[in-house]
């Protein structure tokens, strides 16, 4: 019941962290949205910075896991592929696309998070896994933006020519070139 509650909390949370900002969203929001009383809420968290570290933690974990796999494996294109597979089936999941778009929203309210700057340290080391050592410049730039092609084409809408999967297969091709680059 606990984890279900605190899972109820985070969504709602997010939600209005989204919509309103998170700055502009308090606690008192986020219990009245729930039809809690704000003591309850505090059980779980004690304040707006728990809520956040509670949701990023999931992206970092998800993170670091894909950093330890790949470091166990030899640094062939075949690993690399995987690697983008692996990290697009992670950005496929809805919770990870919500609280990215979250992050992405509030950027300025959150830059200096402690969770944050966790989460860029754990981007660092996946896209520096994507590069054997000395590689050149061109070459390290390109295997990083291969990730970040992945969450480009998260951004985009589906449209009257684009449906979802053609999005994501378009943008699997775009990351897969960047990484051959």
């Amino acid at each position: 019941m606990r984890e279900d509650t605190r899972t109820r909390i985070q969504e709602v949370a997010l939600r209005l962290f989204t919509e309103q900002g998170y700055e502009a969203t308090s606690l008192r929001e986020i219990a009245e949205e729930l039809g809690v009383t704000k003591a309850a809420l505090y059980y779980h968290f004690k304040t707006k910075d728990d809520i956040v570290a509670s949701l990023v933690d999931l992206l970092v974990a998800e993170t670091e896991e894909l950093v330890e796999w790949v470091r166990s494996r030899p640094k062939t294109p075949e690993t690399r592929l995987e690697l983008l597979e692996r990290y697009a089936e992670n950005l496929a999941r809805p919770r990870h696309l919500e609280i990215t778009r979250f992050l992405e929203r509030n950027q300025t309210a959150l830059r200096a998070h402690p969770k944050l700057i966790k989460m860029r340290e754990a981007m660092l080391a996946l896209t520096a896994e994507l590069s054997e050592p000395g590689a050149d410049p061109v070459e390290r730039i390109s295997r990083s933006l291969a990730l970040f092609a992945l969450h480009a084409g998260k951004w985009m809408r589906p449209q009257d020519d684009l449906t979802e999967d053609e999005i994501a297969k378009a943008s699997m091709e775009v990351a897969r070139r960047l990484l051959e680059a």
